[in-house]
Order: C-alpha cells, then structure tokens, then sequence
C-alpha cells in the first residue's frame, strides 16, 4: 500500500539542528507536491515548506516563521523528502507531518527544543 513514515524527530536546545526524514513507499515523490507540516500543542496545523514535483520545477515554498532556517528537498532515487531544520527555537517545538498532495499523510515525529 501506499504509505508515507517520518522520522529524524527529537529533542534539542535551542540553536540547535534537526533533519527529518520523510520516507515514501507505493508511490513516487518525484510525481507529487510534498510538504511539511507541523501541529504545535493548542495550535492548529500549519504549513511549514512544501517542495513541487519535477514537472512543476520543483519550486520551494516556506512559512514565514522559517524562512532562512528551514530547507526542503527530495531524493529521488530514496523516494524521500527531507527537512533540514538549523538554528531551532523553542516555538518550533510541535509534531511534524509529511503529505503529498494534502492527500497521503505519515503519522507524525516530534520534535522538541528547549530553551
């Protein structure tokens, strides 16, 4: 089937840098628009950084709150998309999602950052 597994989540100071990892199966993420999203406690879902699909020139979008921090980017030939988090702050602490196309969703890894 389908599917779509995060991982690469944790707990770091602040300052401090993580990569997650979105691994998909059943489907190419080559194909697809993939995004990151993230649900802090008592927050709703937001988007943090999506990446297009090859024939959409892979264009790369991020949420204000992590512009200049944050980068997306696909390995095809792992059929995974990635999420490079550097200088973390305690407001990025939330569970991160990974979705093609708003569609296909993984379960979640957390990421923590301490002050």
């Amino acid at each position: 089937q389908v599917q779509i597994v995060e991982s690469g989540g944790g707990s770091v100071q602040t300052g401090g840098s993580l990569r997650l990892s979105c691994s998909a199966s059943g489907f190419p993420v080559r194909n697809y628009w993939m995004s990151w999203y993230r649900q802090a406690p008592g927050k709703e879902r937001e988007l943090v950084a999506s990446i297009g699909s090859d024939g959409a020139g892979r264009r790369e979008n991020y949420a204000k709150s992590v512009k200049n921090r944050f980068s997306i980017s696909r390995d095809n030939s792992e059929n995974t998309v990635f999420l490079q988090m550097n200088n973390l702050k305690p407001e990025d602490t939330a569970v991160y999602y990974c979705t093609a196309g708003g569609q296909l969703w993984g379960q979640g890894t957390q990421v923590t950052v301490s002050s």
